[in-house]
């Protein structure tokens, strides 16, 4: 039996879910525990899927969703993976933010795998958010590298100095840095807040990797 504070969690999550018009909140089901969020049901579209995850990050008191939604196609819509990586090349093709030809990619049943070399984390996200709208995608794996750069001495300082000029107080986020590679702890008070920590990292010139362990508390 659901506690009272999981049963409001679960009806705030349900009514922010019907809120959102990219989501047919009818095809999903909410449980919570914890501020923990199950999303259960079917959906047409992977972006859709992505619509309905975020939307249930952004309810107060969410600390965590995990995604059992099943991607399937109108009966009306085929779509082989011929056709998906046909047309995710010409979608990477038109994106002026990446590099020509740095991303390579493989389709499986439908499932997206994106390889390759890029020199920025927002061109890194730029592919996956590229190809999650097209019919028949039912998964990314977005397994693109980041160059890594020489000159990673102060990614520590940097990095904290961004946080302070952010909207939020960023005084429990704890930033340490081993080569391009950056670790998040500490705490934060939303969801929000999390998401904007782990992007301020990002941008970082010489980040090549970021391990965002900041709780909401």
């Amino acid at each position: 039996m659901l506690s009272e504070t999981d049963a409001t969690l679960q009806e705030a999550v349900l009514a922010e879910l019907a809120w959102e018009p990219s989501v047919t909140a009818a095809h999903i089901g909410v449980t919570a525990r914890d501020g923990v969020i199950t999303l259960l049901g079917h959906v047409q579209r992977f972006a859709e899927k992505q619509a309905a995850r975020s939307a249930a990050l952004r309810v107060r008191g969410v600390k965590a969703v995990a995604e059992e939604i099943e991607v399937k196609l109108p009966f009306d819509v085929k779509r082989s993976d011929d056709d998906i990586a046909r047309a995710a090349i010409d979608r990477l093709a038109w994106d002026s933010t990446l590099p020509k030809d740095a991303v390579k990619m493989t389709v499986e049943n439908g499932w997206l795998t994106l390889t390759g070399e890029v020199r920025w984390h927002f061109e890194q996200e730029a592919a996956a958010q590229d190809v999650r709208h097209l019919w028949g995608v039912v998964g990314v794996s977005n397994q693109i590298t980041l160059k890594p750069r020489v000159n990673t001495y102060n990614l520590t300082s940097d990095i904290s100095t961004a946080l302070h000029r952010s909207w939020f107080e960023p005084a429990g986020i704890k930033v340490s840095a081993d080569g391009g590679k950056v670790t998040l702890t500490g705490q934060v008070k939303s969801w929000s807040e999390r998401e904007l920590a782990g992007s301020t990292a990002w941008a970082a010139p010489g980040a090549t990797d970021v391990e965002n362990y900041l709780v909401i508390a």
